[in-house]
């Protein structure tokens, strides 16, 4: 009897002892789960955002060209005028005077004209018969050519004194958008002075002048030179104005700089833009982004599957085998659209990691599966954020 309550005694131990042990040794908890991409090639446009200035396409500084005192202004600032326009007048009595003096010397020298013609036909008359001498005849001659000499050089003044009556009125010399006048009536001003009266700017086309880095214009010839690249259809430029917004229409591409600005190692580009509206104003800095060309076999990996390790390195997570993740360091070369351009560290097939990267080690197993938020597409035209 008693060695049957042993024997029950010690069963009851053991299924303790079992249960005990059941319960210290929980399951192993599944294997995480991470959104994947599979990367493959694509055709993907080169665009580069590239940091530019407006200039009006004419410019023209309104100056005097005689020295005065302004009589009156006959514009509005800020308005738009043409060519031609009357712009100032500047007190004219003074150069009306000259003006009525030199017609006068003129008509002077108009008179001893004939005169000196006269006498010079009557001693090549009298030189014939011996009346006078040769010595007088050559004298009048000379005479009379010094007159009409002097009626050519009263022509000429009388000329330069309509020029300078007619610069009294300044007109404006091209058509286009007028600043603020920097001397009001009663202002002397003076021919050649350093400040300009106003400034007209023609503003219905625009340039827009960037800057490209000469390692950046290398890098894309050599690219187009192996293939990998493709030229673009056309140079077509899109604009960021400084509010953020993208300006509704598309410029033109028309010639760059044949040489290096040797301070900031860049190439200047000028592209051309419509402005009917005037939206786009002289000085104004924008963002250009330039089409550049097409490279035809791109990795595309999105934005949020790239990250940076603690040297600044481009890193991704992607899965290896046996589903255990596995960290790769990766050259990007530009953003399209929400994706990096990958060169490097990166091969067509890979499953890229892009969802469930918080805290995932290498090594790790992980569950693969479509990420939640659906990554959108590559654009077919777009710039680098």
């Amino acid at each position: 009897m008693q060695k049957g309550v042993f024997i029950g005694l010690l069963t009851c131990a053991s299924a303790l002892a079992l249960g005990a042990c059941s319960e210290s040794a929980p399951p192993a908890p599944p294997p995480p789960a991470v959104g994947v991409v599979t990367l493959k090639t694509e055709s993907a446009p080169l665009v580069n955002e590239l940091p530019g200035r407006i200039a009006a396409v004419e410019i023209a500084e309104v100056r005097p060209q005689i020295s005065g005192v302004i009589r009156r202004r006959l514009f509005t600032e800020g308005g738009d005028v043409r060519a031609g326009q009357l712009l100032y007048e500047i007190e004219d009595a003074p150069y009306r005077a000259a003006l009525a003096q030199a017609q006068g010397s003129l008509a002077r020298a108009n008179a001893a004209i004939r005169s000196t013609a006269l006498q010079a036909q009557r001693y090549r008359d009298l030189v014939g018969i011996n009346a006078v001498s040769r010595q007088e005849y050559d004298n009048a001659d000379a005479t009379a050519q010094q007159a009409r000499a002097d009626v050519a050089a009263q022509r000429g003044a009388v000329q330069a004194a309509q020029v300078s009556q007619g610069f009294t009125r300044i007109r404006a010399p091209i058509s286009g958008r007028i600043g603020r006048s920097l001397f009001t009536p009663g202002a002397l001003v003076q021919a050649g002075q350093a400040d300009a009266l106003a400034t007209i700017q023609r503003t219905d086309t625009v340039y827009v002048d960037v800057s490209q880095s000469a390692a950046q214009i290398i890098d894309l010839k050599q690219a187009m030179k192996s293939g990998g690249v493709s030229a673009a259809s056309g140079a077509r430029i899109q604009l960021l104005l400084p509010n953020g917004s993208t300006y509704p229409i598309e410029g033109r591409l028309q010639f760059s700089e044949v040489s290096v600005d040797p301070t900031s190692g860049a190439v200047t580009l000028r592209a051309t833009f419509p402005n009917p509206d005037g939206l786009l104003l002289p000085g104004m800095y924008v963002r250009a982004k330039l089409v550049e060309g097409q490279r035809t076999q791109a990795i595309l990996a999105p934005q949020q599957g790239i990250t940076r390790d603690a040297r600044g390195r481009a890193t991704a997570m992607v899965i290896g085998k046996d589903n255990k993740a596995e960290m790769r360091q990766v050259t990007v070369d530009r953003a399209v659209g929400d994706k990096w351009i990958v060169t490097n560290g990166l091969k067509p097939g890979d499953r890229l990691i892009v969802e469930g990267l918080l805290n995932l080690r290498p090594g790790t197993v992980v569950k693969p599966g479509a990420p939640q938020q659906v990554v959108a597409p590559a654009p077919q035209h777009g710039g680098a954020n």
